[in-house]
């Protein structure tokens, strides 16, 4: 599985983790605390930020009734039209530029989430380095095709696709010229539970479509990011906000700044643990073999002296011959006289 060059930045198994914070909707209506919320991903090591390019009526149709209203009891925007949520939520386009730039200054990687051909459009006289398509527009094969023929890197989150939606978008991405692409597993669910993560599709979806697979997590905490990692997690999305009691449309699951931290962290610590298929004692390691268990003389013997269970013991340390031998010199003699305390070795015995 090749690695993915984005900018100066490379993503894949052989590399750390790509922690990506994702603002969403978090700014609340103001460039001022967009920019603060930059300025904390960078602090706390995040390596990419994204946003999301739409207006309302990209979204959506401006219609208050049946469908176009959220009547969810569970949801978190119960009782918004459709067209309210995006409206509250969408980060203006002339925010963009000031908020790449800020990215770029603190040495993350910027892009955005489109919706629509526009917005792509838009997109690319900014120059951004790759694109992400949501989990509810992973089933819009023209946005994806139009998005793919950029050439650019493209991340796809999973959520609520099945295996012949994901064959479909995949095969869509490639044959419209994405050569490389990391799919996101992914729960649609706001907060979700990691009962529903399903995390075990990480490998599978990298068995399935050879390419990199990664996490869209939408779960309280860093838990089921970090274990993710474990099953070959090479990129991690998480929503970011200064801080949750301030509010905000998805403030409610995304991570305060000391969590992303703390993800950025972990994350990191998991992938180093990973190393090879290795039984060897470690370089570090070898210092503690002398710990191990051995065969040493537990009383004073005197030349010719049979050894038995009375007069030999497997302690620590392990100076003396390997416990397996134990049985093996049990009835031999003992050529020279020694002291209790004296690891047992070949030259001692008859």
């Amino acid at each position: 599985m090749k690695t993915i060059r984005v900018n100066k930045r490379e993503i894949g198994l052989n590399h750390p983790p790509f922690i990506i914070a994702e603002m969403s909707g978090n700014h609340n209506k103001s460039l001022d605390r967009a920019l603060s919320i930059v300025e904390a991903a960078a602090k706390a090591g995040a390596h990419g930020f994204k946003i999301q390019t739409y207006t309302p009526d990209t979204m959506t149709l401006d219609i208050k009734r049946n469908e176009f209203c959220i009547d969810n009891g569970k949801s978190l925007w119960k009782g918004k039209s459709l067209f309210e949520l995006y409206q509250e939520a969408y980060t203006p386009w002339e925010w963009h530029q000031p908020i790449f730039d800020r990215c770029k200054e603190l040495g993350m990687i910027p892009f955005s989430t489109p919706f629509d051909k526009t917005s792509v459009d838009f997109l690319e006289t900014l120059g951004v380095d790759f694109y992400k398509i949501a989990s509810f527009e992973n089933n819009d094969l023209p946005l994806i095709k139009y998005v793919a023929s950029k050439g650019k890197p493209l991340i796809v989150s999973t959520g609520m696709a099945s295996l012949s939606d994901i064959e479909n978008l995949v095969k869509t991405a490639k044959e419209a010229g994405c050569n490389d692409l990391i799919l996101l597993k992914c729960t649609s669910s706001y907060p979700s539970s990691p009962k529903d993560s399903n995390i075990l599709t990480i490998p599978h979806l990298n068995k399935m479509f050879d390419c990199q697979v990664g996490l869209s997590d939408h779960t309280l905490g860093i838990g089921v990011a970090v274990a993710s990692i474990a099953l070959g997690s090479t990129v991690i999305e998480k929503h970011f906000t200064l801080n949750r009691s301030d509010g905000g449309v998805d403030s409610a699951f995304s991570l305060e700044p000391n969590e992303m931290k703390q993800l950025v962290y972990e994350t990191k610590q998991a992938w180093e643990s990973l190393g090879k298929v290795r039984y060897e004692p470690t370089e570090k390691e070898k210092d503690s073999l002398q710990f191990r268990r051995s065969i040493y003389i537990s009383s004073n013997l005197k030349a010719g002296d049979v050894l038995n269970e009375k007069n030999i013991k497997i302690i620590r340390p392990g100076f003396g011959l390997e416990p397996k031998y134990y049985n093996l010199v049990l009835g031999k003699k003992i050529k020279k006289n020694a002291l209790r305390g004296t690891p047992l070795n070949w030259d001692l015995i008859l």
